[in-house]
């Protein structure tokens, strides 16, 4: 669906707030089809933002597992290796 948004889930350091909302923020920049809302739209727009913030929060907040937390440099390093490959 959308590339710019990343898995958020099972990592250490847990997911902060910002990278939640930032995450709720591409989600409804791909389903609204605009980066910035009309000033009509703006406070439909933003609530959205909020409420699926706050939704995935309270997903990742109450889901479990057994596997060892993800190491966050770990992962980058190799999301920029793959990347370095594909567009190389």
């Amino acid at each position: 669906m959308c590339r710019n948004i990343k898995t958020l889930f099972n990592f250490e350091p847990p997911a902060t707030n910002d990278e939640v909302h930032d995450a709720a923020l591409q989600f409804v920049r791909k389903l609204s089809g605009s980066t910035r809302p009309s000033k009509r739209n703006e406070h439909a727009f933003n609530h959205a933002v909020e409420a699926i913030a706050a939704a995935a929060r309270e997903l990742l907040d109450s889901m479990e597992t057994t596997q060892e937390p993800r190491n966050r440099e770990e992962v980058a390093a190799k999301a920029k290796a793959k990347s370095a490959l594909r567009f190389a």
